[in-house]
């Protein structure tokens, strides 16, 4: 379980991405540079592959009329198709014709692919989103096996958290231990964009520049058509630096220079283009007292640090980031049946994180220290009384090396790198 810079990590969404031989239309999207390609090839390495990145190809696809495209293209993966958005409708008539039985398109900018995707082929496409590695796929170096479930999913998944903690030891020791731990410190350090561990620690910070200023150049210009990017990259950087708070649109606009409402659609821009969450108030109204806001997460932690130009040692904010992420891309890449929320009530109860599942909800909080203070679950304790039988469990997520019970109701201390490995 150590990291490899050689190997090409095992994604865990390739184990449920439907086989060529079954009839389907695949949309597989998610934030630049995540892997979609690569991913892609690996999974249907039978089927033709065409890139309308390139304006040769664009040109080429243009000229084939729709009665053509099950001969001419055939089952095939379609890279960057909103670039030409005629190719939906050609798909669809194929499809629908039953001159294609399975096709995949790729893509990264979310808005323009899913008007598209609701203009054409609205009913008859599965939808998957690929998000920065998971901690899990940093971890195990075996390139062709799908690593063991992470724990919280079974957390998630399974019904009593007394029942998952009673088989997982409370400690683990040497290498097995040591490899789960260098995962999660070169998440926190780098974050999770693939095509960083093949690239030497010493380059890896020029990349993520770059990376900064592809997105805004290409993803941004292809959304907005903006003229100018000096203000949307301003707005970038603050709200990078907004991680992990109550998101004030007035502020952050005044901060920015821009009017509220163009905040509004640059937060927008960021959401779709897979760069930010927005972590919405739990919305059961279990008290009228209830901060309605949602919060800020930048999704991946290296962009993250050279937003903000944080390079030192990890804070509370960071950790709190990194959390989140992991959490919210588990969730979204095995398409569990849960949803995360945040607590606030105006009188100061606050949780950092809840999540609703079929058998309940659990309660998350987040503390970048390696001891736990009694103040620490307090919160969790009052949560469960209000929630009452709708309460499965409580966590507080740590930087200790073990799992312990901390109190009732089913309260529990769990290592952040024993969650997510």
């Amino acid at each position: 379980m150590m990291m490899s810079e050689e190997k090409q990590k095992y994604r865990i969404l390739q184990n449920y991405l439907p086989q060529s031989n079954e009839k389907g239309l695949i949309l597989l999207t998610g934030a630049r540079q995540t892997g979609k390609t690569t991913l892609a090839k690996l999974t249907y390495p039978e089927l033709k592959y065409i890139n309308l990145d390139a304006p040769e190809n664009r040109e080429l696809v243009r000229e084939i009329s729709t009665h053509s495209w099950g001969k001419d293209i055939g089952n095939a993966i379609i890279d960057e198709a909103q670039k030409e958005p005629i190719v939906f409708d050609k798909i669809k008539f194929s499809y629908d014709e039953k001159e294609i039985t399975f096709q995949v398109i790729l893509g990264s900018s979310q808005i323009l692919l899913m008007k598209n995707i609701r203009e054409s082929l609205a009913g008859r496409v599965s939808i998957h989103e690929l998000w920065p590695l998971l901690m899990s796929e940093i971890c195990y170096d075996k390139a062709n096996t799908l690593p063991p479930a992470p724990l919280i999913d079974k957390i998630i998944t399974e019904k009593s958290l007394e029942e998952v903690f009673l088989f997982e030891p409370s400690a683990l020791f040497g290498r097995e231990q040591n490899g789960r731990l260098r995962a999660e410190q070169y998440l926190l350090k780098w974050g999770a964009m693939p095509a960083l561990l093949h690239i030497p620690d010493d380059k890896k910070r020029k990349w993520l520049r770059d990376y900064e200023y592809t997105y805004l150049e290409r993803d941004i210009a292809d959304l907005a058509r903006l003229t100018d990017l000096m203000p949307f990259r301003k707005f970038q950087k603050l709200s990078a630096l907004r991680s992990a708070q109550l998101l004030n649109y007035s502020e952050l606009a005044r901060d920015a220079g821009v009017s509220v409402d163009t905040a509004r659609r640059y937060l927008q821009y960021l959401t779709i283009s897979y760069q930010v969450i927005l972590l919405q108030p739990y919305f059961k109204n279990i008290t009228s007292s209830l901060v309605k806001t949602p919060k800020l997460y930048w999704l991946d932690v290296g962009l993250f640090r050279t937003l903000t130009g944080f390079l030192g040692e990890m804070s509370g904010q960071l950790f709190e980031t990194m959390v989140v992420s992991e959490i919210f891309k588990w969730i979204k890449t095995r398409q569990r049946d849960a949803e995360i929320y945040f607590y606030r009530t105006r009188s100061g109860l606050e949780i950092d994180l809840l999540i609703t599942t079929p058998d309940g909800v659990i309660g998350l909080e987040i503390k970048s220290r390696d001891k736990i203070a009694q103040s620490d679950f307090t919160g969790l304790v009052k949560i469960a009384n209000i929630l009452g039988r709708e309460w499965k469990g409580g966590i507080v997520i740590y930087r200790g090396v073990k799992i312990k019970k901390l109190a009732e109701p089913n309260i529990w201390a769990v290592p952040s790198y024993r969650l997510f490995t």
